[in-house]
């Protein structure tokens, strides 16, 4: 295993001018040796070119990268020792289940009851124990990204395993197993686990820490709960949740925060942010610690209700606010106890979007 350190940018195109031009903007962070993480975006994003810069499959046309400290920028996938599980099966089919596992290790002459060994233990965490003397050509794509996924564990002296959205050809039911299993084999086999993904649930079920990405730019790493509770960019609010993060326009005005025609105290937790100075901000709530209230309660704002959906264990309100002249009409989203009294579509509701839950953006940067 490796910690993994990256100071690069990398663009598909020579001379690059714009931002628009890089698949990577420049970008510097660490991979933790034995980290668990997660690349997460939407598609475009850059993660995947990310990864194969990681693997060698891409040289960045800007910078460096070290494994222990150690520049391997020009090296090839071999010299790194990068194992890379792909988005579909990669197997032999003449083989059989044992023989593709034991494919990586017979290749460097492990001795034969090592593979024996290793191959059993990997066939017993991925449960194919039972298919070891299949021949892998009449498996189904499920049995065979195991198969691919196996591969990509067995080998002990990797410097990192990389998987590229790996679970995109796999049963949803099975997904959920696999995600697991991936998650216990890091805990007993203590790899350098990156795993690239465009689902906030394999990534936030997977990873000890995720990567979130958008526009070729690594815009936070954190936890699932940091990413939740304290998203650093207004992407990373929206991008993570479901329903994702609720934004509205505001201003401070001596004292006090103005959303439209309403007035609020500026909250304790954000009275050191220097409001004043930026002037226009965002405030940014999650539909979760939106609360439903009655008029004249600190921190609340009447909306006109537009939906309300009762998805079995909480409900949804979907309501608009007036933010008169700065945006006109913004869309609010609360998710609400199953036990809560619930106002009808067309109703006005009010929604205490200013408590201690809140934060506050400026230039889609949370203000520190």
């Amino acid at each position: 295993m490796a910690q993994i350190d990256l100071d690069l940018a990398h663009s598909y195109r020579p001379g690059p001018q714009s931002d628009s031009d890089y698949a990577l903007l420049p970008l510097k962070m660490s991979f933790r040796d034995g980290g668990a993480y997660a690349l997460l975006g939407p598609s475009g994003c850059g993660k995947t070119t990310m990864l194969n810069v990681i693997s060698g499959l891409v040289q960045p046309s800007q910078g460096s990268l070290r494994f222990d400290g150690k520049d391997v920028t020009t090296l090839t996938p071999q010299q790194r020792n990068i194992a890379q599980v792909f988005q579909f099966p990669v197997i032999y089919d003449t083989m059989t289940v044992a023989e593709n596992l034991a494919f990586p290790l017979r290749n460097r002459g492990v001795s034969v009851d090592h593979i024996a060994k290793r191959v059993g233990q990997i066939a017993e965490m991925l449960e194919i124990s039972h298919q070891l003397n299949q021949r892998a050509a009449g498996l189904s794509a499920d049995a065979k990204q195991k198969i691919s996924l196996g591969r990509g564990l067995v080998r002990e002296d990797v410097s990192a395993v990389l998987f590229d959205e790996p679970l995109t050809v796999i049963d949803p039911h099975l997904k959920w197993q696999l995600r697991r299993k991936l998650k216990q084999i890091h805990h007993e086999l203590k790899l350098t686990l990156i795993y690239v993904t465009h689902d906030q649930v394999e990534a936030l079920t997977f990873a000890e820490e995720i990567v979130v990405m958008t526009r070729g730019r690594a815009v936070q790493t954190g936890s699932a709960a940091e990413l939740f509770e304290r998203p650093q960019h207004t992407f990373v609010g929206n991008f993570i949740g479901s329903p994702g993060m609720n934004f509205l326009p505001a201003h401070c005005l001596g004292n006090q925060i103005q959303i439209g025609s309403h007035a609020f105290d500026i909250p304790e937790q954000a009275q050191h942010a220097s409001l004043h100075a930026i002037g226009d901000f965002l405030i940014g709530i999650r539909p979760e610690y939106v609360e439903l209230t009655t008029a004249g309660h600190a921190g609340a704002l009447p909306a006109h209700v537009v939906r309300v959906q009762d998805v079995g264990t909480h409900w949804i309100i979907t309501a608009t606010v007036d933010t008169a002249q700065v945006a006109g009409l913004i869309t609010v989203k609360a998710r609400l106890s199953a036990e809560t009294t619930m106002p009808d579509a067309g109703d006005t509701a009010w929604l205490r979007i200013i408590n201690p839950h809140t934060r506050f953006y400026d230039n889609e940067e949370m203000i520190a």
